[in-house]
């Protein structure tokens, strides 16, 4: 009875990388060598995407990839831009290095088939293009000369878009009864927007004073 409580002692003792793995670990796990680096992930974070290339991948498709010596599998691609592509399938966000460019990813986002990572890119590819392409706003002035019981009835009629730049008073030009009269120039602007065919078009708020 003793000896065999010394067995069982000893058995108890063995190292943990020598007891095997619960049934079905190692099929959720899944090695990927991509141009040369190896990449670790599960079958469900490459399946995210039912119809990529990663998820028909692992799911044992005939694709004609090949293994390295420890099993994983060999695609021949760029590993750079490969990290933002199963970041994405793990959290479902686009997190970019700032030195990394968008049409890398797109590029290797195409090749895997990753459909709403194709869309996030091209969204945000065509939004950079339009801040490069719009032209900034041109400035036109006008300046006015009005009497002082006039200023009320300019800023009530002023047109859509036109404001108010700056009021000097250029002294009295007439009489009225026994007061004198003041003059204004009244400068004021207005933005014109031109598009990339040529076509100007006009803000939409309403003209105001400015301060």
């Amino acid at each position: 009875m003793e000896g065999g409580e010394e067995m069982q002692g000893a058995v108890g003792l063995r190292r943990t990388w020598d007891i095997p793995p619960p049934a079905g670990t190692q099929a959720k796990w899944v090695r990927l060598n991509v141009g040369g680096t190896v990449f670790l992930t599960t079958r469900q974070t490459l399946c995210r995407e039912q119809k990529s290339f990663l998820c028909r991948l692992c799911q044992g498709e005939e694709l004609q990839s090949d293994r390295d010596e420890t099993g994983a599998y060999l695609i021949d691609r760029d590993p750079t831009y490969f990290g933002p592509i199963l970041n994405f399938l793990r959290h479902g966000k686009l997190v970019l290095d700032k030195d990394m460019a968008e049409e890398g990813v797109l590029e290797e986002a195409e090749f895997y088939n990753i459909g709403p990572l194709i869309r996030i890119i091209k969204d945000r590819l065509e939004e950079k293009d339009y801040t490069v392409t719009q032209v900034p706003p041109k400035h036109v002035y006008r300046v006015l000369q009005c009497q002082e019981e006039e200023l009320t009835q300019m800023v009530s009629t002023m047109s859509d878009g036109w404001r108010f730049e700056q009021l000097v008073n250029i002294g009295s030009s007439y009489n009225y009864g026994n007061e004198d009269q003041p003059e204004f120039l009244c400068m004021v602007s207005k933005e014109l927007y031109n598009s990339p065919n040529g076509l100007s078009s006009e803000p939409s708020h309403k003209a105001k004073v400015r301060p």
